[in-house]
């Protein structure tokens, strides 16, 4: 008897687990905890803390306390659209204690105007524009954020990118989800939302299906896969580990990050909340350019999985079933499939920002597909990917290299702080 029809059932199988497991983990980190209830006032708690010599809760008693202050810090360069929206989302956090640093390498930096105008709506909040000399790393979110946090008045830091819209409670998820698990780096799931376009559909598309149940199953299993547009951590932790310059020529810098503080005895967590990223009007071509840098990351990073990355979408298991088992196990093959989508696109979809436009997810998961397999054959053999207005060759473990034109230090060009 021929093997063909096993690996079908094999294929189908192991696509069928990973969309059902990937699904499952969203839904349960997603949702609440009785252990993450908490205190009947947040100035109650920070009054209740242990207190170090300095009289400041200490930094591993406090983190049971969860109501730590903090410092925002945000990256930007450039304005992108539904800027202001994401920038004052910052503001209006229900923590008590927390401020807002917004980091530019250049004085002139359109997003300056945006972030005095929200700055001044809200005069209560504790929080400045930083303008910095650019420090050495080709990897711009780094560089700025070096550039930042040496400004921060708080040990405990939230980096948040710049096309990052945070609910009101955010922090203070994130903060319980330190408290409850004892975390050295705490991070969230990403909903694609205020799509427009085909290309914006896509994006949320991939950000609620593949790119959530991608990023949380093996984070909850242990093997930390960090999506960085959010992190919480502690400076003191980090510098101990090596701080941000271990990454600042590294594109895949917040996957290293999770690694780093996951070997290092850390664990690695997901908060409950997650946060949002307008996808707006982007293009399909876009789409194409920014998942086909997604995906040279993934292959440098993790060669294995990235080879069997094709059977998490439907099609592929789909078509080689009908190639083995003929077209009279057409009907129940799409039924498969169909169900794979819903799990993986649609159910990921409700999870993480209703069900509203669901049925999107559902039309669009076979294109999302078509296109992340033309990424995905593409990926091993890109050597440079575009990053915004920069471009990077990339080698090992995605360490950058400069392409001519571009300089690390103070000569660069200011570049684009969202991944």
């Amino acid at each position: 008897m021929s093997p063909a029809p096993s690996l079908v059932v094999v294929a189908l199988s192991l696509s069928g687990a990973w969309n059902l497991l990937g699904l499952a983990s969203v839904i349960s980190a997603r949702r609440r905890r009785p252990s993450e209830r908490q205190p009947a006032t947040a100035s109650r708690a920070i009054a209740s803390a242990p207190r170090g010599p300095g009289g400041t809760p200490t930094l591993r008693e406090g983190r049971s306390a969860g109501f730590l202050p903090v410092s925002i810090v945000k990256p930007l360069a450039g304005a992108d659209d539904g800027l202001e929206r994401c920038l004052e989302s910052l503001f209006t956090q229900d923590h008590p204690r927390f401020e807002v640093i917004f980091g530019v390498e250049r004085g002139d930096d359109p997003a300056i105007p945006i972030a005095e105008r929200v700055r001044a709506r809200y005069p209560d909040v504790p929080s400045r524009v930083v303008v910095h000399g650019r420090v050495r790393g080709l990897n711009p979110k780094v560089r700025n954020l070096l550039g930042t946090l040496p400004h921060a008045s708080f040990d405990l830091v939230l980096a948040s990118d710049s096309n990052v819209l945070a609910p009101p409670g955010h922090l203070t998820d994130l903060l319980a989800t330190r408290a409850r698990t004892g975390a050295g780096l705490v991070t969230s799931l990403v909903a694609g939302v205020d799509d427009r376009t085909l290309g914006g559909s896509l994006e949320c598309v991939q950000l609620n299906g593949f790119a959530a149940a991608g990023s949380c199953l093996p984070t909850r299993l242990g093997d930390a896969l960090v999506i960085g547009k959010t992190m919480l951590f502690a400076q003191a932790e980090l510098r101990a580990l090596g701080g941000l310059e271990r990454v600042a020529d590294l594109l895949a810098e917040d996957f290293v990050l999770g690694k780093t503080f996951q070997h290092a005895g850390f664990p690695v967590a997901i908060g409950r909340l997650p946060v949002a990223n307008p996808t707006g009007g982007a293009t399909l071509a876009r789409f194409v350019e920014r998942q086909t840098r997604w995906a040279v990351l993934r292959w440098r990073l993790r060669p294995v999985a990235f080879v069997l990355e094709p059977l998490t979408s439907p099609l592929v298991p789909l078509a080689l079933a009908v190639a083995v088992l003929g077209g009279a196990a057409l009907p129940w093959l799409l039924g498969w499939a169909l169900l794979c989508w819903a799990a993986r696109d649609v159910g990921g979809w409700i999870a993480l920002r209703g069900a509203r436009g669901a049925w999107r997810a559902w039309v669009l998961g076979p294109v999302r597909d078509l296109v992340m397999l033309v990424a995905w054959a593409r990926a091993p053999f890109v050597r440079e990917v575009t990053w915004r207005t920069h471009r990077l060759r990339l080698g090992a473990g995605t360490l950058l290299y400069a392409t001519p034109g571009v300089v690390s230090g103070p000569r660069a060009e200011g570049v684009g702080c969202s991944a």
